[in-house]
């Protein structure tokens, strides 16, 4: 079951170029900034919204090169100013771009009716405990935190050094040092929170490290080309989130990769339990993890109450990989809602993580 699985995984989609050459360490994120998506009017295939399919393997990779290195039209200079704003941005003080993010959410409030619908129907179904009070507060919550993630995404792209400093706490470097001493790769997993990008950013600080980035890249080109040329300011390379080869290579080259397979892929899942729900969740990271040659830690960011950020790598979990599949992605879940809990209105709820159902239960977003 193991093998069938890493082949079917193995056959996917290629999303983008591979990873860098095997000098330095990289440590990888993978956040797809779905607001974003709302805003320019594109739909999100992490929303499951419609999108033009992607072709495969090295037809894709080819086009995604004539993205990137082609001409620029004259609509993409339209773009210019944005890096601009966005440098300025990148660098305010942290309770102003908290405040940033909370105004912003109110002027952008008309362009995320979608959003806020998946958003109010998975609290729903995650937070049953919860009166309508409470359920309507933690809406807005969430809002907040994931249109202010987009601010803290332009912060990762944009921000110096100088910028960061004194913004993180990073908890568990030791076990970090102890699955590196032989020299293997190391495989950080994660969830998608809204500032997953700026973890992946201050962790790459902390640890004087070069980076890789995984990314679901955008089909609109001028898009495309802004968002490449911002994160190739802060990472070495970007690598597409289907790109299984290209994420095999790395850790093969002994990189850390922080990745967040807790998304609703639609293929190669299991149905385990997320807040109670049975959640499509991908079941292959283990095997991926042994043809990588990799260890696999625990990888956590939040902010707190003070606008910091805590970076929390744990040690292995005990028993896992277990040979079973459904029950290692289970017990992901399981690890991931405990974090969640602790900030629930930072999590990436934004997103129909519950669109693949069990045969013959209905759709719970219809």
């Amino acid at each position: 079951m193991a093998r069938l699985a890493l082949r079917r995984c193995a056959g996917a989609r290629a999303g983008a170029a591979g990873a860098a050459g095997a000098g330095g360490h990289g440590v990888s994120a993978q956040h797809p900034p779905g607001v974003l998506f709302d805003v320019l009017g594109r739909a999100d295939p992490a929303a499951g919204g419609p999108v033009r399919r992607q072709p495969a393997g090295a037809r894709q990779r080819s086009r995604r090169r004539r993205i990137v290195t082609a001409a620029p039209s004259p609509r993409c200079r339209l773009l210019t100013p944005a890096n601009w704003l966005a440098a300025r941005v990148a660098r305010l003080p942290q309770p102003w771009l908290l405040r940033l993010g909370a105004v912003s959410t109110w002027l952008l409030a008309p362009l995320l009716g979608r959003r806020r619908r998946y958003a109010r129907r998975n609290l729903a179904l995650c937070f049953p405990e919860l009166d309508a009070h409470a359920q309507r507060r933690l809406l807005r919550a969430t809002l907040r935190a994931t249109v202010t993630g987009v601010l803290e995404s332009l912060r990762a792209w944009f921000a110096p050094a100088a910028a960061l400093r004194g913004l993180v706490a990073v908890e568990g470097l030791e076990h970090l040092a102890a699955a590196r001493a032989d020299g293997r790769g190391v495989l950080l997993l994660t969830g998608h929170m809204p500032h997953l990008e700026l973890g992946g950013r201050l962790l790459s600080e902390t640890l004087g490290a070069p980076i890789d980035i995984v990314v679901r890249h955008n089909n609109r080109a001028c898009l495309e080309r802004f968002i490449d040329a911002a994160r190739r300011r802060a990472f070495a390379a970007t690598i597409g989130k289907k790109d299984v080869r290209g994420l095999l290579r790395a850790l093969s080259q002994g990189r850390l990769v922080a990745y967040a397979g807790d998304q609703d892929f639609s293929y190669q899942h299991a149905f385990v339990p997320f807040f109670g729900v049975p959640a499509a969740t991908l079941a292959a990271i283990p095997q991926l993890a042994a043809r990588g040659n990799a260890s696999v830690l625990p990888y956590w960011c939040q902010r707190e109450a003070d606008g910091r950020y805590r970076l929390r790598i744990g040690p292995p979990w005990r028993g896992w990989p277990s040979g079973d599949a459904a029950a290692d992605a289970a017990r992901y879940m399981a690890e991931l809602e405990r974090v969640v809990r602790r900030h629930p209105e930072q999590y990436l709820w934004v997103h129909r993580r519950f669109k693949t159902r069990p045969p013959g239960q209905p759709d719970l977003y219809a």
